[in-house]
């Protein structure tokens, strides 16, 4: 395990976090650590250290702390007793056995009722995000593909208008964007946006066996029970 503490922020960010952000030093380490751990340039295991990182960043360590914190809260990272915080990783274990069948029941239920409250406005927000992923096909850009498939499916769930489904996803939407980045290096980004075309085309059929047949064919699991 490689113990590769401090990180090299863009140039941006360091001058962000001189006085020149508006949004507090804590929130501006928070996005610098964020995105160096959805990129894959902190591992699984690596510890974060605060004054390299407050060093890194040209900040003190109480921003850095406070950044160590949200980061455990938001399931990026894990704190030891006498250790400190270190990244969390995402393992296949997670994605298979807690991930994945915990969005297809959120994504089960809640889309079928959003498809039926939806209009021609919401589906052309839905098109957007499709053309979103297939111009970051176009270039391997996973971040964006990545961002657009999030607010993809969001944007289904907000339409919904179930709080607590809503409450549910939030806590484990950390956990998938960590995924999406880690393991969209590997994948096909154009077939993403095939993929969800695909969805959307079931979503205006507002029929609830089409859009959980065509959930249940672009998530890649067996179909659960209802």
């Amino acid at each position: 395990m490689t113990d590769r503490s401090a990180i090299a922020p863009p140039l941006h960010l360091v001058e962000d976090l001189s006085g020149e952000r508006r949004a507090t030093r804590s929130e501006a380490v928070v996005e610098a650590l964020r995105g160096a751990i959805l990129r894959g340039e902190l591992a699984d295991g690596e510890r974060l250290i605060e004054d390299r990182i407050a060093r890194d960043l040209n900040t003190s360590r109480g921003p850095v702390r406070e950044a160590l914190r949200q980061l455990v809260h938001e399931g990026f990272a894990v704190s030891y007793p006498y250790r400190g915080a270190v990244v969390l990783g995402v393992s296949d274990e997670e994605v298979q056995q807690v991930l994945v069948p915990v969005r297809l029941v959120l994504e089960r239920f809640t889309f079928p009722i959003a498809a039926n409250l939806m209009g021609d406005d919401d589906f052309a927000e839905l098109a957007k995000e499709i053309w979103q992923m297939r111009e970051a096909g176009k270039t391997a850009d996973v971040a964006r593909s990545v961002e657009a498939d999030m607010r993809f499916h969001e944007l289904m769930l907000e339409r919904a208008n179930q709080p607590h489904t809503a409450q549910v996803w939030g806590s484990i939407a950390p956990r998938i964007r960590a995924y999406f980045y880690r393991y969209g290096r590997q994948g096909n980004l154009e077939r993403i946006a095939d993929e969800h075309e695909h969805l959307l085309s079931a979503f205006q059929t507002r029929d609830r066996a089409t859009i959980v047949a065509a959930l249940e064919a672009h998530i890649a699991v067996a179909p659960i029970s209802s």
